[in-house]
C-alpha cells in the first residue's frame, strides 16, 4: 500500500449525558426512509406541498431515537422518481435496506387537502406489508398547525410509546415556522436541493433567502441554508448561517453539530472547538448519531485513539447502519490497536450497508494486503476500481499486490497507472516511484 493509514481517535462523553443517552438507547431504532408525498394531481404551483408533508414528517421524527432516517444523500443515491408511489416507495426501502417507509397521497378539493398518510412495513423475509393511514382533511389555513399530527399518527402505527413530552417535542419540530408563504418557499428549495449540482444548490439558496425573508424567525430554514453556502464550497456563509441559527434558537442541535464539521475541517486545526461544538449538539440532543460521529471524528483528529471508539460505538447504539462509522472504527481497530479480526469485521459491515464505499474496499484491501492475504487485496483494490475506474491510490496498490504474485500482470497494471496518474500533478511522486518499479520488473521479467 502506498499511504499510511491515518490515526484515528475518540472522545468520553461526560457522566451526566452518558446517563441521558442510555435512556434513549434503551429504544430500538427503526431506520425509516420517508418520502415526499405524492402530489401529481395538483396544479404545478401547488405540488410543493407534497414535500412540505415529507419535511414535516422529517422534522418531527428527528426528536425521537425511535427512528434512524436515510439521510439525503443516501435518498439522492437511490434515485429521484418522478413521483414517489408505492412502488417506487418500496424499490428504496428494499435498496437501502429500511425497515419502514413513510410516504402517502396529497389531493385538494377547493381551499382543503386531503392529505392520505401510508406506510410500508418491511420485515426482514416478508412481503412488504402497506398500511393506509386515516386521512386528513385540512382547511390550507390550518395546514401548518394540523400536519405535524401526521408524524404522531405515524409514531403510534409503528407501535412506538410516546409519552407527552415527547408528542409535544415532535409536534414542536413539525411546526417550525407560523408563515405558509416561507414554508412553501422552503418546501421548494429541498425540491431543489435534492436534485444536487451547482444549478440545483444555487436555486435552493434563493428561495431559502425568500423564506427567511418572509419569516425571519424560521430557524431550520437559517440552519438549511448554511447547508447549502456548505454544500457550494461557501465556509463563512455557512458559518454566519450557523451561528444565527444557534442564537435565534439555542435549544437547536443541528447548527452546532455543523459547526463542529466545519471546525474539524478547517485548516487550522481546530479540532478543540469542534468537541466542543459537538458535545453542546449532544447535549441538546443524546441521541443525535451524527453528532457522536462527528465527536469520534474529532477525538481521533487529536490521537485520543479509545475516546473515539467510544464516541463512534456510542453512535452506533442511535443508528446501527451507518456505514462510515463502521468503517472509522476499522480503521482504528488495525492501524491503532492492531486488531486484526476486529478491523476485517467492520470494514466487511461497512461494506455490506454500502456496497459503493469505495473507502471501507480500499481499507479492507489494506488490511489483507498489509497481512500477506494477496488473493483478497486484490479482489478489493479491483472492486474499488470497478466502482471508480480512475481511483489512483487503488490503481497503485494493485500494482504492488501484483509484483508478488504476478509479475507481468504487474507490468501491466504499472503501465495503467502510469498512464491516468501522469496527468494529475498530486500524483508526480508516485509516478516517479511507479516508473522505478516499472523498470525493476521489465528488467526481472526479460531475464
Amino acid at each position: 500500500m502506498r499511504e499510511p493509514r491515518p490515526a484515528l481517535v475518540l472522545g468520553i462523553l461526560t457522566a451526566v449525558l452518558a446517563l441521558v443517552a442510555s435512556a434513549s438507547a434503551a429504544v430500538k431504532p427503526r431506520v425509516v426512509l420517508v418520502a415526499p408525498f405524492e402530489a401529481s394531481t395538483l396544479p404545478a404551483d401547488d405540488r410543493w406541498i407534497g414535500e412540505g408533508i415529507g419535511q414535516v414528517v422529517t422534522l418531527g421524527l428527528a426528536q425521537h431515537p425511535a427512528f434512524v432516517q436515510l439521510d439525503k444523500a443516501r435518498l439522492r443515491t437511490l434515485g429521484q422518481p418522478e413521483t414517489w408511489g408505492e412502488a417506487a416507495v418500496i424499490q428504496a426501502a428494499r435498496v437501502a435496506r429500511a425497515d419502514a417507509a413513510l410516504f402517502g397521497e396529497v389531493s385538494r378539493t377547493g381551499s382543503d387537502y386531503t392529505v392520505r398518510p401510508r406506510l410500508v412495513d418491511l420485515k426482514s423475509g416478508a412481503a412488504p406489508e402497506v398500511l393506509a393511514l386515516e386521512p386528513l382533511t385540512i382547511p390550507e389555513s390550518e395546514l401548518l398547525t394540523r400536519l405535524p399530527g401526521v408524524v404522531v399518527a405515524y409514531a403510534r402505527t409503528l407501535k412506538v410509546p410516546l409519552t407527552d413530552g415527547e408528542v409535544a417535542r415532535m409536534e414542536k419540530a413539525a411546526r417550525p415556522t407560523k408563515s405558509l408563504r416561507a414554508f412553501e418557499l422552503f418546501s421548494r428549495s429541498e425540491s431543489a436541493a435534492r436534485r444536487g449540482g451547482q444549478e440545483g444548490n444555487e436555486s435552493a439558496a434563493d428561495l431559502l433567502a425568500r423564506a427567511i425573508e418572509s419569516d425571519p424567525n424560521f430557524v431550520v430554514a437559517q440552519y438549511t441554508l448554511g447547508v447549502v453556502h456548505q454544500s457550494l464550497g461557501n465556509r463563512w456563509k455557512a458559518a454566519a448561517q450557523y451561528r444565527a441559527s444557534t442564537q435565534l434558537d439555542p435549544s437547536y442541535p443541528e447548527p452546532y453539530k455543523a459547526l463542529g464539521d466545519l471546525f474539524l475541517a478547517a485548516p487550522r486545526r481546530l479540532f478543540d472547538q469542534a468537541v466542543e461544538a459537538y458535545n453542546k449538539a449532544i447535549e441538546l440532543r443524546p441521541f443525535y448519531a451524527e453528532a457522536h460521529v462527528g465527536l469520534g471524528d474529532a477525538r481521533a483528529a487529536k490521537g485520543e485513539t479509545d475516546a473515539a471508539v467510544a464516541a463512534y460505538q456510542k453512535a452506533l447504539t442511535f443508528n446501527p447502519v451507518n456505514p462510515r462509522v463502521h468503517m472509522s472504527l476499522g480503521k482504528i481497530y488495525y492501524s491503532e490497536k492492531g486488531l486484526y479480526y476486529e478491523a476485517v469485521n467492520a470494514y466487511k459491515r461497512a461494506i455490506d450497508l454500502d456496497p459503493s464505499s469505495v473507502e471501507a474496499r480500499m481499507g479492507l484491501g489494506e488490511v489483507f494486503e498489509d497481512k500477506g492475504l494477496y488473493k483478497e487485496a486484490i479482489e478489493e483494490y479491483k472492486r474499488v476500481i470497478e466502482l471508480d475506474a480512475k481511483h489512483t491510490g487503488a490503481m497503485y496498490n494493485l500494482a504492488v499486490v501484483y509484483e508478488r504474485t504476478d509479475p507481468r500482470e504487474a507490468i501491466a497494471q504499472w503501465e495503467r497507472y502510469i498512464t491516468l496518474a501522469s496527468q494529475l500533478p498530486s500524483e508526480k511522486d508516485w509516478v516517479d516511484v511507479a516508473r522505478q518499479h516499472l523498470k525493476k520488473l521489465r528488467n526481472q521479467v526479460k531475464d
